[in-house]
């Protein structure tokens, strides 16, 4: 699984240890930055490029940071075909997998603990959708929107 990670100085911190997290997992991360920490860089110049791979297959899933996850969340919601929840729980960040085939994590990098980030990126990434005939139905509906 082809992973992509993206954020801003608010999330850097925890990125470059989800990266190597990632990587202990064996799999294949790609970083969209920031590549250095930059008190005055912006979500959205890197969660953008993210889910825009997300959108045009060329990464299976996303996790973006920023300090909160709040902004980083809206911002790659905009992108059709990118289905992006701030998570804060366990449940939900597999869950979100699960019952509407959330592809991209969003996480606050001043709020998201290391240990807690791992157990919620580990949980999204061993999900899978359950493809459920109300599932599909809601996922139709969301993707007519879309349009």
């Amino acid at each position: 699984m082809k992973i992509g990670i993206a954020a801003d100085h608010g999330g850097y911190t925890l990125k470059i240890s989800i990266v190597s997290f990632l990587k202990s997992l064996h799999y294949e991360v790609i970083d969209f930055g920031a590549h250095e920490l930059d008190d005055t860089d912006d979500y959205p110049d890197f969660v953008i490029p993210m889910v825009k791979a997300i959108a045009s297959n060329e990464i299976d899933r996303g996790i973006a940071v920023c300090g909160s996850g709040v902004g980083a969340c809206i911002v790659a919601n905009k992108i059709t075909g990118v289905r992006a929840a701030l998570i804060n729980d366990h449940f939900s960040a597999h869950q979100g997998v699960e019952d509407d085939d959330m592809n991209v994590i969003c996480l606050g990098g001043r709020i998201t603990g290391l240990m807690v980030a791992q157990e919620f990126v580990q949980s999204f990434l061993e999900a899978r959708f359950t493809g459920a005939e109300r599932h599909l139905r809601r996922l139709q509906k969301m993707q007519q929107l879309e349009k």
